[in-house]
């Protein structure tokens, strides 16, 4: 879904809301705004969204509390809007559970092009191949519930947002295979990467914390300089 979706705006920059509403609104999207953080948790329980779209400096709650809290009971796609060159919080955004960010000042056809892709990738689920897709993957004590979506290690829960799983699941369906960035950009955000874009490195950082693998030599999700990712079926033993 893209035309008549709704987008919940959360910005206090009156002149910077009303910009990106009436350039929504041109484009098909229903657009909901908000200028403070706490009022947010409390509008997406009583009608929810499509999308959010939100601040990082708001009033009342900041955005990466926000964040936090809509990961609780939600999976929806969330898309940051930080300051230039604040990476520290891109990085905090992105561990709490933010789809993507976008970085100020926001280019329009840049912004509509995350919006299309945060919404077909949470409509479509990740598919690698023509045949039949199975329903669970098996790494020693990883397991990976592709229907639901859900990931046990030693039989205990690990919470992942919907792009972590989907991260996950698409390096995991390739154990044993250097995936690249471009192939994981395309496969995952629908857009080609840039050569400047960290948001996937950002998040394998965060899947590993929350899968016990990082340090400087993780064993389950490995780096291959200058050539991508590479899942290890058995490095999980």
């Amino acid at each position: 879904m893209t035309g008549y979706a709704t987008i919940m705006l959360v910005e206090d920059d009156l002149s910077l809301a009303n910009w990106i509403q009436d350039y929504l609104q041109q484009h098909g999207y229903e657009v909901v705004h908000l200028a403070r953080g706490d009022q947010v948790v409390a509008a997406v329980q009583s009608t929810p969204p499509s999308l959010v779209l939100l601040d990082l400096m708001l009033p009342g709650l900041d955005g990466i509390s926000v964040c936090r809290q809509l990961r609780t009971f939600s999976n929806l796609p969330i898309i940051m809007l930080t300051a230039q060159g604040e990476e520290v919080d891109e990085v905090l955004g992105l561990e709490m559970g933010a789809t993507d960010y976008l970085v100020k000042p926001v280019r329009p056809r840049v912004l509509l092009a995350r919006i299309k892709s945060a919404l077909r990738r949470d409509q479509e689920p990740v598919m690698t191949s023509e045949v039949a897709p199975i329903s669970a993957l098996r790494f020693g004590p990883l397991h990976l519930n592709l229907s639901s979506r859900r990931v046990l290690l030693h039989e205990q829960p690990i919470a992942l947002s919907s792009s972590e799983f989907s991260l996950l699941a698409y390096l995991a369906e390739h154990a044993g295979q250097i995936v690249s960035r471009d192939e994981l950009f395309m496969a995952l955000k629908r857009r080609p990467y840039d050569g400047r874009d960290r948001s996937l490195d950002i998040m394998i950082s965060v899947v590993r914390k929350k899968l016990g693998d990082s340090g400087d030599d993780p064993k389950g999700i490995k780096t291959v300089w200058a050539k991508g990712y590479l899942f290890v079926a058995d490095g999980w033993n």
